[in-house]
């Protein structure tokens, strides 16, 4: 389904907005520590979120990364096409390339129809989603883990 990277990502963002009213900006360390997630491999994905103007990120011992965007208006699509981009809900489930027909006769795949559905509500369900809504819920209840 979706990349470690996407998913590394919207933790993140989660945990990021989760704290922001606390602290500011969260450094480094301490969101890869708290998610478990590698240091360096963490910071690139960050740092896409950056400049896509979701994060905001500051150099130095008292940098660190914020909220750039409203997380009441981030989604969870909006960070799925920042890192993955939309081949997720274009491809095929069982063919290689976009989702269309197999072949010149214009038989569709086996699954197009019933997968259709299903990505229509996926869909659906990241564009409702925002980062808020999940902070929200990590934050109001202790066996919610991001």
């Amino acid at each position: 389904m979706l990349s470690n990277s996407c998913r590394y990502g919207i933790r993140a963002a989660i945990y990021i907005a989760s704290r922001e009213k606390a602290s500011g900006k969260t450094g480094i360390k301490t969101i890869s520590e708290a998610l478990r997630l590698p240091t360096p491999y963490l910071a690139k994905i960050l740092q896409q979120l950056a400049k896509h103007k979701i994060l905001h990120s500051a150099k130095g011992p008292h940098g660190g990364f914020s909220m750039l965007r409203d997380p009441k208006k981030v989604t969870l699509l909006d960070i799925i096409e920042i890192i993955d981009g939309d081949d997720f809900f274009r491809n095929c489930i069982i063919h290689d390339g976009a989702c269309s027909y197999v072949d010149e006769k214009k038989l569709s795949c086996p699954l197009h129809d019933d997968y259709g559905v299903l990505r229509s509500g996926l869909i659906a369900l990241f564009e409702k989603k925002t980062i808020y809504d999940l902070a929200k819920k990590a934050n109001k209840n202790e066996a919610v883990t991001i």
